[in-house]
């Protein structure tokens, strides 16, 4: 069995652990700031999904598989119970977790994301990625070049050109797994996490500039989430971590109840 990579902070405090899973095509650095700083509090699991970072890389990549992938996560580090908390995609897998194993879970937090399936909506990211001939590029600055010529966004390129690293043949090379990101990106994406009921304290935090959780879809989560609460972040896109790191990080502890 494969364990997901992670990296620990407060690994000494006795308290209940905070999980913390990425999005599509991120990784555990992208929330390293924030882990620092709760890690002052309680232990802080940062934590690669399957085919991201440096985590083992999958042909299979179902809501199903990244909320085992968690369970075995908690089994290895013999964690009974932990605060989780999961944007987008990780958001994804830590709803079908907490439905799956709600025994597990002390306090839900799901960033920017809802259980709903979402239209095909990263393709133009996919193309751009799959365009990079690692055969051809030598640097981070071509790399750029060619991601320029699909996507408008300095943000996003910078986002997802943190993935690259030299691999053992010299080679610049993705983290994720593209191919499997790629194949099985319906799975992932298009299909609703399975119906199933968390009764637990949940928190859904959404960017005020992003659509990804619209204020119609609160009913549906509260069919799933019964005991959700709702919580927009100003001056924040689906970002929200980065975006606006501090009024973010107080929602978390205002949440966990450790201000």
């Amino acid at each position: 069995m494969e364990i997901l990579n992670s990296k620990i902070f407060g690994e000494n405090l006795s308290v209940t652990p905070l999980l913390v899973f990425h999005g599509l095509f991120g990784m555990l650095d992208n929330w390293g700031s924030f882990g620092k700083d709760m890690g002052e509090f309680l232990p802080v699991h940062l934590i690669d999904l399957r085919n991201h970072g440096r985590s083992f890389h999958s042909e299979e990549m179902s809501h199903d598989d990244l909320a085992e992938d968690i369970l075995n996560y908690m089994e290895y580090y013999g964690i009974a119970k932990a605060h989780i908390l999961g944007h987008s995609l990780g958001g994804k897998a830590v709803m079908q977790f907490a439905i799956r194993f709600p025994e597990k879970v002390e306090r839900l937090i799901v960033v920017d994301i809802s259980p709903k399936a979402y239209p095909p909506h990263h393709q133009g990211i996919i193309k751009a990625l799959e365009t990079v001939d690692f055969n051809t590029v030598s640097s981070r600055s071509e790399v750029e070049a060619v991601l320029n010529q699909y996507i408008p966004e300095k943000s996003t390129i910078q986002f997802l050109t943190k993935n690259l690293y030299w691999d053992d043949n010299k080679k610049l090379n993705w983290r994720f797994n593209l191919k499997t990101l790629s194949e099985k990106y319906n799975e992932f994406v298009s299909n609703a996490i399975k119906f199933g009921v968390f009764d637990g304290p949940t928190l859904f935090v959404a960017g005020a500039q992003s659509n990804y959780i619209l204020p119609q879809d609160q009913f549906a989560i509260k069919q799933q989430f019964p005991k959700a609460d709702f919580v927009t972040i100003k001056n924040a896109g689906h970002w929200v971590q980065a975006e606006n790191p501090v009024d973010f990080a107080n929602v978390v502890k205002d949440f966990l109840h450790i201000n």
